[in-house]
């Protein structure tokens, strides 16, 4: 059993969790009692939005119910009914990305929602009426390469504006281009480790953006291209909660600029959690 502590990955400082890593076919009984994360976990999944940014208001429900679609939708423009308790809205978004290590799940971008989702499209009972769009996405080049290349990997400062005007800071890190929309970035952040998309380069130009020194702690060790470091990818998460309760899930991405990064699908919520996962023996 490989045991794990949770750091963040904008700072690499330890925050209060500790994750045990374990095969699938390991005994729930060998898994030891671990420390609930403080932050608290979103339960509805269509409610999750950043804080500090406004947004348009989502779509009205529609009473057109399609046929599911059987093709690979990856690059595809969708629309579906999201079906809970008594009520039903009607959600489009940009398919992103399918999972290898769990190929029926997907990884959406919202419209109108700035964090990206974890969904099984095809599975999900409260996922009704799938429909793709006509509008395919396509793909673009970031106007400034150079600088896009710049920012992966990097620690930064975003700003944010408030809903009282003034604006935040947050501290995060640029982890990598958005798959498909390239002149997007995915990113995370100290005060909220889930994966996020934006168009940092617009930022940047703008001042809402800094890209912060580099610093010489936690540089990895030098490796050939495409190689593999211990990766993490595919092994199933368990850790105890403070009530007895148990939280499941599985790494599901290694970042390449920061081959300690890797993003965690939990079974319970539809959000992507980043962490820097740091062996300890």
């Amino acid at each position: 059993m490989l045991r794990l502590f949770v750091c963040n990955p904008a700072l690499t400082v330890f925050v209060n969790c500790d994750f045990v890593i374990r095969d699938a076919s390991s005994s729930h009984g060998d898994v030891e009692r671990e420390v609930e994360r403080s932050r608290g976990v979103s339960e509805n999944m269509m409610k999750r939005k950043n804080p500090n940014k406004k947004h348009k208001s989502s779509l009205s429900p529609t009473n057109q119910v399609p046929s599911q679609p059987t093709h690979n939708i990856v690059g595809c423009r969708i629309q579906h009914v999201w079906k809970e308790g008594g009520g039903h809205a009607v959600w489009k978004g940009a398919v992103l990305d399918q999972v290898p290590v769990n190929p029926s799940l997907y990884l959406i971008k919202y419209d109108g929602f700035d964090c990206i989702y974890g969904l099984e499209l095809h599975n999900d009972e409260r996922v009704q009426g799938l429909e793709v769009l006509p509008d395919r996405l396509a793909k673009s080049r970031p106007a400034d390469v150079n600088l896009a290349d710049t920012m992966i990997g990097k620690a930064v400062e975003h700003m944010f504006e408030t809903e009282e005007g003034p604006k935040e800071e947050w501290r995060g890190m640029v982890l990598a281009r958005a798959p498909i929309m390239t002149t997007w970035f995915y990113i995370t952040y100290e005060k909220d480790p889930v994966l996020y998309m934006y168009q940092l380069l617009d930022d940047y130009k703008e001042g809402d953006l800094r890209i912060m020194p580099d610093s010489n702690d936690g540089v990895p060790a030098e490796r050939e291209p495409g190689e593999v470091l211990d990766s993490l990818v595919g092994k199933q998460v368990e850790y105890a909660k403070e009530d007895g309760g148990k939280r499941t899930g599985m790494v599901i991405h290694q970042v390449e600029a920061k081959p300690s990064v890797y993003f965690i699908k939990f079974d319970d919520d539809f959000l992507i959690y980043v962490y820097d996962l740091v062996k300890t023996s």
